[in-house]
């Protein structure tokens, strides 16, 4: 089954009309990741980070610095800028004019038991056009789902529950008051006014997801945020755009995951624990409770504490 885009695009954007520069002209697919980019696709590269996936874009141009540019294949267009994200919001805005604020769902109506025969609707459930929902799916008082969202079979759908721009597999459990697939975090601030970041991605929740009540999970700006199967959210995790939480995992109340942050396989974090932005969490790590993790860490490992360290480094300076 082909997943839903939930945004519109503007017909027949010629990459000329957005950069008269460039050598070739082409019908701009859609504005995607390095690494998922395709022919006819727009992509950027910002960060040396990412060079590993710059090496290797199958996208038609790419939208990056000076310093950054000798990173890129040689069948990848260079768009030379000075800012990469703010061309890209920019861009973004023009392509996809209602990415950038969270539109009311005008396609809402009061959920239909004729339409959703195996589905159990609890009071004033709204729900959107197109959206798909399998069955013996149980949704609670006063929930949402906007259009396109697709909700497997065997799901629990708690109260006052927002669902957009989201594709949940079979067997989730989301509890009252989670807030899913709203736009992220993210402006370029400009003298006296902030321009704010289009975000045309989705969240993917895979089978047997439990996410616990009062979580936020922000839809991804370019790429897609999602969650693996198995893992457990308790109260009040925030996900921020972009983020990738693997299978198996268990996060505690009130941790915070900024964006595009990669968290691995069979992972624990405790409660009120931050994750930074872009890093890189290995399989099987454990990171204790109240601690700020602010670079990447390998498989296997056990941190604690402001910067996060190995557990034998953070007793031992505890001792000191």
């Amino acid at each position: 089954m082909k997943l839903p885009f939930f945004f519109k695009k503007e017909k027949s954007i010629l990459i000329k009309n957005f950069f008269p520069e460039v050598k070739k002209n082409f019908k701009i697919d859609t504005i995607s990741t390095l690494q998922k980019s395709k022919k006819n696709d727009l992509t950027f590269f910002d960060s040396i980070k990412y060079k590993s996936f710059a090496s290797s874009t199958k996208a038609s141009a790419c939208i990056t610095t000076s310093n950054l540019e000798k990173f890129l294949p040689s069948t990848t267009e260079k768009i030379i800028v000075k800012s990469v994200l703010f061309e890209l919001a920019k861009i973004l805005k023009k392509i996809y004019p209602l990415a950038d604020i969270d539109y009311p769902d005008m396609s809402l109506k009061v959920s239909s038991k004729l339409k959703f025969k195996s589905v159990k609707f609890g009071n004033n459930v709204l729900i959107g056009k197109n959206v798909k929902i399998g069955t013996n799916t149980l949704i609670g008082a006063n929930s949402i789902i906007e259009h396109d969202v697709i909700l497997g079979k065997n799901c629990v759908v708690g109260s006052n529950v927002v669902l957009k721009n989201t594709i949940i597999g079979d067997s989730v459990v989301i509890q009252d008051g989670c807030k899913i697939g709203l736009k992220g975090f993210g402006f370029i601030p400009i003298k006296n006014k902030n321009f704010k970041f289009p975000h045309i991605g989705r969240v993917i929740i895979n089978n047997d997801v439990e996410i616990a009540s009062g979580c936020t999970i922000d839809r991804g700006s370019i790429d897609d945020t999602e969650i693996g199967t198995n893992s457990y959210l308790d109260n009040q995790v925030h996900v921020a755009h972009n983020v990738k939480i693997g299978s198996n995992c268990m996060i505690a109340g009130q941790v915070g995951f900024a964006g595009s942050s990669t968290i691995g396989n069979n992972v624990s974090i405790g409660g009120q624990a931050g994750i930074s932005g872009h890093l890189t969490i290995g399989n099987n790590v454990k990171i204790g409770g109240g601690s700020g993790v602010v670079k990447d860490i390998e498989d296997n490992q056990i941190v604690m504490g402001y910067p996060a360290l190995p557990l034998k480094e953070f007793l031992d300076n505890k001792k000191k």
